[in-house]
């Protein structure tokens, strides 16, 4: 068969993307570009695909204080762009486009990435999570207009305002935190009764005065004229209704595990994370998953990376038994 070949992106330099792999992963947070640098230091022929930000959730954390090795913490950026030079150096590719369709069944399996086919022996899904909504109305509308969830993003935007973080658990308050740098006041308004963060985070909060919490209350709308100027927040204990005047709301109410493009090729748990052995492998042989989209209790930048060098390992044993 012919060899088909055409132009991508691999970070600021052109190159060229082949027809067949033996390894595709998707995604390039921390478990992508993990099992990224194992297999093409592997030798594996290895694709990276990612549809946003090299480095996933991360490279939009301000600082990341738990992962090995930085007793000072590290930034989320700096760490995500030093995984990705140590992929690319040991030989692997990286695609930044859109993932449009996947056929896992058969053997050699086949991704569209922008209308373009190519195959691989074996893939590795690692395409992580992306915010939930919190579904009130005004937040789509007021989307990029004061409605925010990234804070390292948004955070100096709101230099001297008052703002609203909506969420009490430790991305909330983590968060929260740097939020604090810039802005006059936070709101804190979680839905449940308690605060679900960290204690090390709780314990950090409680140290400023100009935070307040609104714990057991529910979002019933974000109000503005063209952008935020206040939300509605109702006490679910007794009913009441109050008016919290602020220039922003940052969201952080959980996750949803982003699988729109495998359209029933794998199988899921309840909540729509896909399920894999001890290997890493999923329902479907030479198929396996790493990282936040995954079935599994702790989502960590730790146990991302442990994921990745799993699937590596798993994948490069799989191609080796074909190829044989």
């Amino acid at each position: 068969m012919e060899e088909l070949t055409f132009s991508v992106k691999k970070g600021s330099e052109p190159t060229e993307l082949e027809a067949q792999y033996d390894l595709v992963i998707l995604g390039a947070g921390p478990a992508g570009l993990t099992a990224a640098i194992y297999a093409a230091r592997a030798k594996l022929k290895t694709l990276v695909v990612e549809k946003e930000v090299i480095g996933g959730e991360i490279a939009s954390t301000d600082m990341v204080e738990n992962y090995p090795g930085f007793p000072e913490g590290i930034s989320g950026a700096v760490l995500a762009q030093r995984m990705e030079e140590q992929a690319k150096k040991f030989g692997a590719q990286i695609y930044q486009g859109v993932i449009n369709r996947v056929e896992l069944k058969r053997d050699a399996k086949m991704i569209n990435l922008d209308g373009k086919k190519i195959k691989a022996i074996s893939v590795i899904v690692a395409t992580g999570t992306s915010p939930k909504l919190l579904g009130a109305p005004g937040e789509k509308e007021f989307k990029g207009k004061g409605v925010s969830y990234c804070a390292t993003c948004d955070g100096p935007i709101f230099s001297g305002k008052d703002i609203a973080v909506i969420g009490c658990g430790s991305s909330g308050l983590q968060e929260g935190l740097f939020i604090l740098k810039f802005v006059k006041s936070i709101s804190f308004v979680e839905f449940l009764p308690t605060i679900q963060a960290e204690k090390i985070l709780q314990d950090r909060i409680k140290e400023y005065e100009n935070v307040k919490f609104y714990l057991n209350h529910q979002v019933l709308s974000i109000n503005g004229d063209k952008t935020v100027q206040s939300i509605t927040v109702k006490d679910r204990r007794s009913g009441q209704t109050k008016e919290i005047p602020v220039s922003g709301v940052f969201v952080y109410v959980g996750l949803i595990p982003n699988i729109d493009f495998l359209k029933g090729e794998l199988k899921l748990n309840n909540w729509g994370y896909i399920i894999a052995d001890e290997r890493l492998q999923t329902s479907i042989p030479g198929v396996f998953v790493a990282g936040d989209v995954r079935e599994k209790d702790i989502r960590q930048v730790a146990t991302a990376i442990g994921d990745g060098a799993v699937t590596a390992a798993s994948a490069g044993e799989y191609i080796e038994r074909l190829k044989r």
